[in-house]
C-alpha cells in the first residue's frame, strides 16, 4: 500500500459563518436558577432549566394546573404498582383537592388497594411461595374482593364502585389509605380494567368470570365517556406497560367514533423506563394530529409527589393571582 495515497485535506479555504447567525439548541435565557433556601415547589420547577427532561416536567406540571384550574377532566390510569410503592394517600389527596376526575386501574390494583385497607399490608414474596403453589392464596383477599364483585355485578355496579362499596360498608381499618374507598367518598369514579386470568383473585373457586366480565365491562363504558370529555384535559399512563395503554387507545376510539371532540389534550406517560405500547398508543398515536405527548421517565414515588407537589402549588397560586 502507497503512504501517499490520501494527502491531508487543505483547510485553509473551508468556508465558515457569524455564529450569531447559526440556530442553537440550548439558550442563556433557558439555564437554571440555582435553588433557594424555604422556596416552595412552585419555585424549584421555575428555576429548573427550559432544556430537555426538565422542560418536559416543567410542561406537565403547568398542562395539569391549566387543565385543573379550567376545569378540565384530569385521568389517571394507573398500575398497581404506585399502590406498592405507598402512593395511595397522595392519589386520596388530589381526590380530595378536585384535582383528579377520574382513576383507571387494573385488576392488581383493587388487590393490593384492598390488603392496605384490610390489613394495612401488601406485596408478598413471589418467590418464598410459588415453590410450594401458595403464591395468591391468602383467603380473606379472594374471599371478600370476589364477594363484592359478585354482590356488584347483581346491582349493575362497575367493578371500582362494587369494591368501593365493600371497603366502605365493612368500615376497613385502614380505608383511609384507599384510592377506591377514597373514590367513593370523593365521588371521583375509580374504574377497573381486568385481564381474566392476571390476578391472584381468579385462581380462587369463588371466582365469577360472569361478575367480573360484566362489571370490568360496565367500567370500561364509564372509563370511555370520561375519555369523551378529554379536550385541553391531561391523561396519564402511570406505570402500565400494556393493559392500560389498549384500554385507552379503544375507549378514544370509541368516543371519536360516537363523535365526541377528543383532541387538543396532553397526555403523559411515566414510568422508570419507556416502552412500546405507552409510547405508542398513549403518548404518539393520540396527540398526533393536535394536543402533546409527554414522556416522563423515572421512579413513582419520586416523580408522583414531586410533579403533584408543583401542580398544587401551581393552583393555589393561580387562584391567589386570580383573586388580585
Amino acid at each position: 500500500m502507497k503512504r501517499d495515497r490520501f494527502e491531508p485535506l487543505d483547510t485553509s479555504k473551508v468556508k465558515t459563518y457569524p455564529l450569531s447567525r447559526r440556530e442553537s439548541k440550548v439558550s442563556i435565557k433557558d439555564v437554571c436558577t440555582p435553588p433557594v433556601a424555604g422556596m416552595t415547589l412552585n419555585d424549584y420547577f421555575n428555576r429548573l432549566p427550559n432544556i430537555l427532561a426538565a422542560k418536559d416536567l416543567k410542561d406537565a406540571v403547568s398542562a395539569v394546573a391549566e387543565s385543573v384550574m379550567g376545569k378540565k377532566t384530569v385521568i389517571l390510569a394507573m398500575g398497581a404498582h404506585v399502590i406498592k410503592v405507598g402512593l395511595g394517600p397522595l392519589i386520596v389527596d388530589l381526590m380530595e383537592r378536585g384535582i383528579v376526575s377520574l382513576v383507571a386501574l387494573n385488576g392488581a390494583g383493587i388487590i393490593h388497594d384492598f390488603e392496605m385497607a384490610y390489613i394495612g399490608h401488601t406485596s408478598e414474596n413471589v418467590e418464598d411461595v410459588i415453590g410450594g403453589g401458595e403464591f395468591g392464596m391468602a383467603e380473606e383477599t379472594s374471599k371478600m374482593l370476589n364477594a363484592a364483585i359478585v354482590d356488584g355485578a347483581k346491582e349493575g355496579l362497575g367493578l371500582g364502585e362494587a369494591v368501593g362499596k365493600m371497603i366502605e360498608d365493612e368500615k376497613l381499618p385502614h380505608r383511609d389509605v384507599s384510592i377506591i374507598a377514597g373514590g367513593m367518598r370523593t365521588g371521583t369514579p375509580v374504574t377497573v380494567h381486568v385481564a381474566v386470568g392476571t390476578d391472584i383473585i381468579h385462581m380462587h373457586p369463588d371466582a365469577s368470570g360472569e361478575a367480573i366480565g360484566k362489571s370490568s365491562m360496565e367500567d370500561f363504558r364509564r372509563f370511555a365517556a370520561a375519555v369523551a370529555t378529554l379536550k385541553r384535559g391531561v391523561y396519564f399512563n402511570i406505570g402500565s406497560a400494556v393493559l392500560l395503554p389498549e384500554v385507552f387507545l379503544k375507549a378514544l376510539t370509541l368516543a371519536r367514533n360516537l363523535g365526541h371532540d377528543v383532541d387538543d389534550f396532553t397526555a403523559i406517560n411515566m414510568d422508570f423506563m419507556r416502552q412500546y405500547r405507552p409510547e405508542t398508543n398513549v403518548v404518539g398515536r393520540p396527540t398526533s394530529k393536535s394536543g402533546r405527548g409527554i414522556s416522563l421517565t423515572g421512579h413513582h414515588e419520586i416523580m408522583l409527589p414531586l410533579l403533584f407537589g408543583g401542580v398544587i402549588d401551581a393552583v393555589s397560586e393561580g387562584k391567589k393571582g386570580s383573586k388580585g
